[in-house]
């Protein structure tokens, strides 16, 4: 079934909605102040919350969209929540973070509106929430403690806290975060020729990771009136990835071995920022500095044997420090009866140092080295993007957004292959927004470029799937048209129900492409379509019968098309999940509360030169909870991942000699097996 057959399938059912969400709204805590929906405080105190990021994550029909840290540059990082109606100056740390970092007695009000009126870095965003902190002074706090138990494995102990302490007009912030991970999953990979499905090999897998993960950071900020605002930000990280695989292999026919892979990943990031905003003319003016320091160490190692003698492997290792620096400057003019106007731009430096060693090793321990095109290089990118955006209240309800953005970019690789080029760009966008009675409606188009991943130029072996990934030095940004229209209006009282259709025509589809060297790597296919339809609904309980209840969906379908370069026929882009259903329901009833959480999707397929890739599993995921509130300050959870046991799936179907033959000649099932996890946490508040 297609995803919009699903979708038409939905309709009935949002029809039938309908008229619930026409009937009338009794008093929420909730209001309509211009194009934005406030939410006080008091709004949240049955959630009992115990951060900020709680009362974000109970806003009606909000979903966070966090900051996305691998994309260069600051403006195009942005999530979809401010601070004090400010994005935070800080990067690398999430917008989880942040918020988890802020005590919920610390919030005055939640406002939710278009993101045309939050700045350059939300335009055209239907939806940006704004945190609204208190002007309290003193020592606030939070503190969190988990027991995690993996079903192999002992039981982990991680946590975070956070304290945040105001005096007079200044505030300081400190804040520690320690996530130590652990997973087991095991099963088979069964290898079948085709198309008479005779059995080729069998592997039974374990494998066992530990993941610990900690960061520090420091934050000072300063507030001297309206537009007299400065931040900095201080922040280190580092963690340790760490694989252990035993792999039983047993051919039909031939000897069986026993493999083993090891991997070992370590990274290291810096990063200070900050920003300071000064009145400029009938306007202000902000200026953004940052700079991130990133480094990685990459070991790898796979030993092929027989009992205790040793048959050959392979190793690699690769060494990458990254390094980024933004200077981002920007003049803005609220509205007086005419056009709010906002002019600035942003320059960024990006430099990415790549070493690739990668070696085979001998039944005697010797090792040789196998050759990879594009191992070492040093990818640089000068972008400058000036921009200018003007807004105008046509009529009562009514408003129009008009934004320009030039995007000039001097790339260079140097290394193992030579590559420079100048791209230029010109991003027009246009949105208009009409509220009318309980209707908010938008409509929006934008030309947008894809940034392009500095780890696609560089060749890298992947052990655990036996291939070798390509870099390509030519590889240009993805384009496109995009046109969006949303619908959204109160549902069952203090609920929201919004819907979502768009479509976007594409050029340059960034993919995967054949390289001369027989290898595929990522690169640019022709033009191609994305279909976009999404339906997310909010709905409080208590009027049908379940007090303190309240019922969360969302249903997103993505279709995707683009011509294929082997088998010349249209199918999805690569790595594009079809569609994607989340269930959630929670029940607050005085100090206890529990609920559920639901997950499912079609999975996604990688489309390579030899394979098809597809990667699944059982749905729906459920993880369930049960909260215990002994006082306003205090949350006891208790949590289980993956309550129906499902299993992870992977289905690799191999061609010969490339996919440009239609037949398969092997397929390879993948099936892996987590089981249940529990854990326990305890948050708590404090000043």
């Amino acid at each position: 079934m297609s995803g919009f057959a699903i979708w038409r399938g939905l309709l009935p059912l949002t029809l039938a909605l309908a008229p619930m969400a026409a009937a009338p709204t009794p008093a929420h805590a909730q209001e309509r102040v211009g194009g934005r929906t406030v939410y006080d405080a008091a709004f949240f105190t049955q959630f009992a919350p115990t951060s900020a990021l709680q009362v974000v994550q109970r806003v009606p029909g909000f979903r966070l969209e966090d900051t996305d840290q691998d994309v260069r540059g600051f403006g195009q990082a942005a999530g979809n929540v401010v601070i004090n109606g400010a994005r935070p100056s800080a990067k690398s740390d999430s917008l989880e973070t942040i918020l988890a970092q802020i005590p919920a007695a610390r919030v005055l009000r939640v406002e939710v509106g278009p993101g045309d009126g939050f700045g350059a870095e939300f335009a055209g965003r239907p939806q940006v929430l704004n945190l609204v902190l208190t002007a309290d002074s003193g020592l606030a706090g939070t503190t969190e403690l988990r027991l995690r138990r993996p079903y192999v494995g002992r039981v982990r102990a991680d946590g975070k806290a956070s304290a945040l302490l105001k005096r007079g007009q200044s505030s300081f912030r400190i804040a520690a975060d320690y996530n130590n991970d652990e997973l087991t999953d095991f099963g088979p990979d069964i290898l079948t020729s085709l198309p008479d499905g005779t059995l080729l090999e069998r592997r039974d897998k374990h494998n066992g990771n530990d993941d610990p993960e900690g960061n520090v950071s420091l934050g000072w900020s300063h507030e001297d009136g309206e537009d007299r605002r400065a931040n900095l930000n201080l922040r280190y990280a580092q963690g340790r990835f760490r694989l252990w695989q035993s792999n039983h292999v047993q051919p039909a026919n031939g000897t069986v071995r026993d493999d083993r892979l090891e991997q070992d990943f370590r990274y290291r990031q810096f990063e200070l920022g900050g920003d300071i905003t000064r009145p400029l003319g009938d306007g202000s003016v902000k200026l953004i500095l940052l700079a991130t320091r990133t480094s990685r160490d990459r070991e790898e190692l796979v030993l092929n044997g027989v009992g205790d003698l040793l048959m050959g492997g392979m190793s690699q290792l690769q060494n990458t420090n990254d390094a980024e620096s933004v200077v981002r400057l920007v003049w803005s003019r609220p509205s007086a009866n005419g056009w709010s106007i906002e002019a600035g731009g942003e320059a960024v430096l990006n430099r990415l140092d790549s070493e690739v060693e990668l070696s085979g090793i001998l039944a005697d321990g010797g090792t040789y080295p196998i050759p990879l095109p594009l191992a070492n290089a040093v990818v640089r990118e000068i972008r400058l993007e000036p921009f200018v955006n003007l807004g105008r209240q046509l009529a009562p309800g009514l408003r129009a957004d008009f934004g320009l953005t030039f995007e000039r970019s001097r790339l260079t690789v140097s290394g193992d292959a030579d590559a420079e080029r100048t791209l230029s760009y010109l991003k027009p966008r246009a949105s208009l927004d009409w509220r009318s009675g309980r209707w908010l409606l938008q409509a929006r188009a934008e030309r947008t470029v894809a940034q392009l991943n500095f780890g696609d130029f560089i060749s890298l072996a992947e052990f655990s799937n036996e291939r070798v990934n390509g870099g390509n030095a030519d590889l240009v940004p993805q384009r496109a048209w995009e046109f969006l229209a949303t619908a959204e209006r109160p549902f069952l009282g203090s609920g929201v129900i919004r819907a979502e259709l768009g479509i976007n025509f594409v050029q340059q589809v960034q993919d995967r492409v054949p390289m001369e060297d027989g290898l595929d790597a990522p690169g640019n296919l022709g033009s191609g379509r994305m279909k976009i339809a999404r339906l997310n609904m909010d709905a409080p309980l208590t009027s049908l019968g379940i007090p303190g209840g309240r019922a969360t969906m969302r249903l997103s379908i993505v279709d995707t098309n683009v011509r294929d370069p082997y088998t010349l026929r249209n199918r999805h882009f690569t790595n594009y999940t079809l569609w994607v259903l989340d269930v959630g329901f929670r029940q607050d009833l005085g100090r206890f509360a529990w609920g559920f959480d639901t997950w499912s999707n079609s999975g996604s397929t990688q489309y390579r030169r030899t394979e098809e890739d597809r990667n699944y599993r059982g749905n729906p995921y459920v993880e369930a909870f049960a909260e215990y509130r002994p006082d306003s300050r205090t949350i006891l959870t208790l949590r289980a991942e993956n309550l129906l046991d499902v299993n992870f799936y992977r289905e690799r179907t191999f061609f010969s000699p490339d996919r440009s033959s239609t037949d398969p000649v092997m397929r390879e099932h993948r099936k892996r097996q987590e089981h249940i996890t529990p854990s326990l946490t305890l948050k708590r508040t404090f000043g």
